[in-house]
């Protein structure tokens, strides 16, 4: 671990070159904000060694490179959808969609959340499998025996066949 005036001397030596990787690849204020603290919180920990400024230097960009990649492969940032692309939800749903939905509720929650992504946000059984690192042959299981579940639990409220 580091102590603090090495740490300050480290970010007022490297903090421009660390915020501009940060803002080539993130194109965002926010997320470079959050990688710039957690860079330097890093060096702050690290008992690394560095031959000179150079080696340090190098040391942080490689360290904002990853860190970078890591936010930009995270589960929340490839499946985030700005709210302007959102579609407004009707406010009067009919009573039916109700009772649905809280079928789909009381499943178990993989069921639910195949059934959810697959027909509430239109995913793929095979982008549904990325996303859950599943099989895609276990996603159609799934899928296959959450229909069967829900055809039940609503042919018990008086739904259909």
């Amino acid at each position: 671990m580091r102590d603090e005036e090495t740490v300050n001397r480290a970010i007022e030596r490297h903090a421009d070159t660390v915020k501009r990787i940060c803002m080539l690849y993130l194109k965002n204020s926010a997320d470079t904000e959050d990688i710039f603290q957690t860079v330097f919180l890093k060096y702050a920990l690290s008992s690394d060694s560095f031959e000179n400024e150079e080696h340090e230097k190098a040391w942080l960009i490689r360290v904002t490179i990853n860190a970078c990649k890591d936010v930009l492969k995270s589960f929340f940032r490839r499946v985030i959808v700005p709210l302007e692309e959102i579609p407004e939800m009707p406010s009067d749903l009919p009573p039916d969609y109700s009772d649905v939905w809280e079928a789909v509720l009381s499943l178990p929650p993989k069921y639910r959340d195949v059934i959810y992504l697959h027909y509430y946000e239109d995913y793929t059984a095979p982008q549904i499998g990325t996303i859950l690192r599943k099989n895609v042959n276990t996603i159609y299981t799934l899928l296959n025996r959450a229909r069967q579940m829900l055809r039940a639990k609503l042919k018990e409220n008086g739904y259909g066949r």
